[in-house]
């Protein structure tokens, strides 16, 4: 049953979509789905470098913990042996002796370990930011 009074009654006020209005609004719609499809892919291709920065970095920290561990071991070892050499000096000249050529010998060590270290991180750190770095080159791409 219709009301005249109705204001959304069909009978007074006859609803029809000018031709203009509906392709305009298609036109929005098909835009809007492009964008989005556009989103998805720019958000999927975002996730895989995401994930690839985490694998290069846990990666990266096990390959640097690891030779964090070989040097304390082979800095260990040179101590202890420095130690035991210590115990069988037989005069202040030759353990004082003893001493500089460990020291010398340590910091030489040292040195070249941090050198190794420094590298290392280095490495580690270009091969982290890599996937992010590619992927924001393909998804800003610059002017021409």
């Amino acid at each position: 049953m219709t009301n005249a009074t109705d204001p959304f009654s069909a009978s007074i006020i006859p609803f029809e979509v000018p031709e203009q209005v509906r392709a305009f609004a298609e036109k929005g719609v098909s835009q809007a789905r492009e964008n989005y499809a556009k989103f998805k892919d720019a958000a999927e291709t975002h996730n895989s470098a995401v994930e690839a920065f985490f694998a290069n970095a846990s990666k990266g920290a096990g390959a640097y913990s690891s030779k964090v561990m070989e040097f304390t071991k082979a800095n260990t070892t040179a101590s202890l042996d420095f130690a035991q050499e210590l115990f069988g000096v037989k005069s202040p000249s030759e353990a004082m002796e003893l001493w500089t050529g460990f020291v010398r010998k340590q910091v030489e060590t040292f040195t070249v370990q941090a050198k190794e270290l420094g590298e290392l991180g280095q490495k580690v750190a270009t091969e982290t930011v890599e996937p992010i770095k590619a992927s924001a080159t393909k998804l800003f791409k610059p002017a021409a």
